[in-house]
């Protein structure tokens, strides 16, 4: 090939790339417009964190309070959260419940401990001695399921 026809041929190989380029530039743009309303990548300010956190722990202690549930409980039941923030909500609850002689709502359901505190709960208790089924004579072994 000469020199000549090389030449000739550049026109098209550098239409052909900068197409190539437009290319990859629309479908990198294709690929990040879903993304541009999700906020689990973390591409939100830190302060912005940082309040939805606040706010979520704030909900959580109110909810407790509410709940009539301990203050400690509620940190127990939610190790995640900061502790002042659901120290603020429980008493700003406290406040408003009594300033409204509103009375506490018993939950329906028992709470669920985070898994690694159940068993380390767990762990800690001693076991039961002299186990009997109930209304079993006591001492007796409880019976199988069948």
């Amino acid at each position: 090939m000469s020199i000549h026809t090389a030449l000739l041929r550049l026109p098209a190989l550098v239409k052909r790339q900068k197409l190539a380029r437009a290319g990859c530039r629309l479908l990198a743009l294709a690929l990040m417009l879903p993304a541009a309303g999700c906020d689990y990548l973390g591409f939100q300010p830190v302060s912005q964190i940082e309040a939805r956190k606040e706010s979520e722990g704030r909900a959580i202690g109110s909810a407790c309070r509410q709940a009539g549930r301990a203050l400690e409980d509620c940190y127990t039941f939610n190790p995640h959260m900061s502790k002042a923030a659901i120290f603020n909500g429980w008493k700003e609850m406290n406040d408003y419940m009594l300033q409204n002689n509103l009375t506490e709502v018993r939950p329906e359901v028992a709470p669920v401990l985070p898994a690694g505190r159940a068993r380390a709960d767990a762990a800690s208790r001693p076991a039961p001695t002299g186990m009997s089924a109930p209304g079993a004579a006591p001492g007796t072994a409880p019976r199988p399921a069948i």
